[in-house]
């Protein structure tokens, strides 16, 4: 465990040669909506982040702030990306197990859950699952599969967005109606 993090005492960093690194597998059974992770570190703007060389273990929690490691990356900061997410986000810095996890599987989160920054987004996906969408996108978020998928799992900063979205979508439709002829 660091100093800045918490990693589930049922979690544990091993090395991961498909992903070229280290992954979090579960050490025994997690059931669906255990706590996984909470993570923490110093708050970045946007044009910090920039500035950054190694922006992989980044975590955006608003519009323009990152939560940037405090010292060495622990391991609560291994977890991986999936397509095929078994966690999710829990507000801003949790990670919950979204369904029933074995013992032995690697904990990956779909990072469109989090992240909307071209920043820290835009990478080819080596996730390797059946639904891999091949390139991980800022705007992934605003996918409609996505959203119905991980409904109250995005960063409520994502989530505030998808919701004005939604209410844009109607007024935008009566404004047509209103205007055909």
């Amino acid at each position: 465990m660091g100093f800045a993090n918490w990693l589930s005492p049922k979690l544990a960093r091993r090395e991961n040669a498909q992903k070229a690194g280290h992954g979090i597998y579960a050490l025994v059974a997690v059931e669906a909506g255990e706590l996984l992770a909470v993570w923490g570190g110093r708050v970045a703007t946007a044009e910090q982040v920039a500035a950054m060389d190694d922006r992989r273990h980044t975590l955006q929690v608003e519009e323009g702030l990152f939560l940037i490691p405090v010292g060495q990356v622990d391991d609560a900061e291994l977890v991986n990306h999936s397509c095929v997410p078994n966690a999710g986000l829990s507000g801003q810095i949790g990670l919950v197990a979204l369904r029933d996890i074995s013992a032995g599987e690697e904990v990956c989160y779909d990072y469109a859950m989090s992240d909307a920054s071209p920043l820290t987004m835009g990478f080819d996906c080596a996730c390797g699952e059946p639904g891999c969408r091949g390139r991980i996108a800022a705007d992934d978020w605003a996918r409609p599969e996505l959203q119905r998928r991980y409904a109250g799992h995005f960063s409520p900063y994502i989530a505030r967005r998808i919701e004005a979205a939604s209410q844009a979508a109607p007024a935008a439709t009566r404004r047509r109606r209103r205007a055909a002829p």
